[in-house]
């Protein structure tokens, strides 16, 4: 299943002189960008992997599922699949004034000549006004030009069945995925801290966190950073 939930990448301005880089997060650096990367989620992976090789012109995707179970990465690699131009809508940002402007740059040429993929996180807070402008704006008379939506969500509840029959529809579930994220976890440890290093009950930190990925991979990190 993917594992993290992570924002896209977003080009930086450049840092002063003086200035100290600082790396990446351990969620960040090992976010999965192909869907064979992502753990579990087997149907998920099929859908998503037949769908980037013969993409329809136009899509809507809903990703439903708990937190840290890969949602918006998985968003990020369809964009990546599809060589697409990313608009990201992050969490209780979703009203009509950026669904507006959003849907108003869609209608341009994307990068690449591809795709756009609009990322919409945590689509169940959406304002009413977005959802009801969505409707419109995913019927077929309306949609805007080689244009995917995906967007995320922990529940179905307070979303419209209008709104949910303009959707594909995918769960995503953490159900049996423990021993794998453990093994992850792991992968990672060694990678970071090499053999040397007393190693942590892997599986336990991934329970801990209620098969919440992100979370159990930040604890990994104060985990290392305790060394």
């Amino acid at each position: 299943m993917s594992l993290f939930d992570n924002l896209p990448e977003c080009a930086s301005t450049p840092a002063s002189q003086g200035s100290i880089p600082f790396p990446a997060s351990l969620s960040e650096k090992y976010r999965p960008h192909a869907f064979a990367d992502f753990i579990g989620l087997e149907k998920v992976k099929r859908v998503l992997s037949n769908f980037a090789a013969r993409p329809t012109k136009n899509a809507a995707f809903l990703f439903s599922g708990p937190s840290g179970t890969g949602k918006t990465s998985a968003g990020i690699a369809l964009c990546e699949a599809l060589r697409g131009e990313l608009h990201h809508i992050p969490s209780q940002h979703c009203n009509l004034a950026n669904i507006e402007d959003t849907v108003r740059q869609c209608h341009y040429v994307p990068r690449n000549g591809t795709y756009h993929v609009v990322l919409v996180d945590e689509a169940d807070a959406m304002s009413k006004a977005a959802q009801l402008a969505l409707l419109s704006k995913t019927d077929a008379t309306a949609f805007p030009p080689s244009t995917v939506f995906v967007f995320t969500c922990n529940s179905t509840e307070g979303l419209e069945p209008r709104f949910l029959s303009r959707c594909m529809c995918l769960d995503f579930s953490s159900h049996g995925m423990a021993d794998h994220a453990a093994k992850l976890l792991e992968k990672i440890w060694q990678a970071e801290a090499g053999q040397t290093a007393e190693t942590p009950n892997f599986l336990r930190i991934v329970r801990d966190s209620k098969n919440n990925i992100r979370d159990a991979v930040n604890s990994l990190q104060v985990e290392l950073l305790a060394l």
